[in-house]
């Protein structure tokens, strides 16, 4: 008889419980296992380096100047070969792209169906790659006409600071709104003025409600 194939171990990690918890019950709905839901990026390095999980499901923003993006650099630096799915509500090009350029193998919207995420899982645990196929889609054309917009050009920081600062707010109302150092805020909104080659307030504006990031 062929010997039964061990579950998927999962590590998961999330700043909302509830959602956590949701995922943890659709994955082990799907035979897998999750062995540990960590709470912040620094609890998941940690929570990762003691269960030696298969798969790390990962979600990208926390609220702490740390993102799951540091926890899986950090992880990847231990261990290389490491299978790391990333969650996160938004799914602009430029994340998509920097997760899989740091070593990731999959990457899914919180909006997913749990089908979806539990596919993201199989595969990566398998060592491949995977795109939930309306993202495969849109990263294909984007390699055949190229975009220059925000949001490609922005980590998903640097364009939640450049929609505040397009809004009109100062870099103190930014530090105050996210949580943040001020210094942290004008280093980053310097740095994004430079990239988008906009400095005044007028195009900065303009150029967010070109690409629908704010209404006008």
């Amino acid at each position: 008889m062929p010997k039964e194939q061990k579950p998927i171990r999962v590590m998961l990690a999330d700043d909302h419980p509830i959602v956590m918890t949701g995922f943890a019950m659709s994955l082990g709905a799907q035979g897998m296992e999750v062995v540990g839901q960590a709470k912040s990026p620094s609890e998941a390095v940690a929570m990762y380096a003691e269960q030696k999980p298969d798969v790390a499901v990962l979600d990208i923003r926390f609220g702490t100047e740390l993102t799951g993006m540091d926890a899986a650099q950090n992880i990847l630096k231990t261990d290389p070969q490491a299978k790391i799915v990333f969650l996160s509500q938004f799914d602009q090009d430029s994340l998509i792209k920097e997760t899989y350029r740091m070593g990731a193998h999959a990457f899914v919207t919180k909006d997913c169906d749990p089908a979806d995420l539990a596919e993201a899982v199989r595969q990566a645990h398998a060592g491949k790659l995977y795109f939930p196929p309306q993202i495969a889609e849109r990263l294909a054309s984007l390699a055949v006409r190229g975009d220059v917009s925000p949001q490609s050009m922005l980590d998903e920081r640097s364009l939640e600071i450049f929609r505040l600062m397009a809004e009109g707010l100062t870099n103190n109302e930014i530090a105050e709104r996210l949580n943040l150092s001020t210094k942290t805020i004008s280093n980053i909104s310097q740095s994004v003025k430079e990239k988008l080659g906009v400095h005044r307030q007028a195009y900065i504006t303009k150029l967010a409600v070109k690409h629908g990031l704010i209404q006008p």
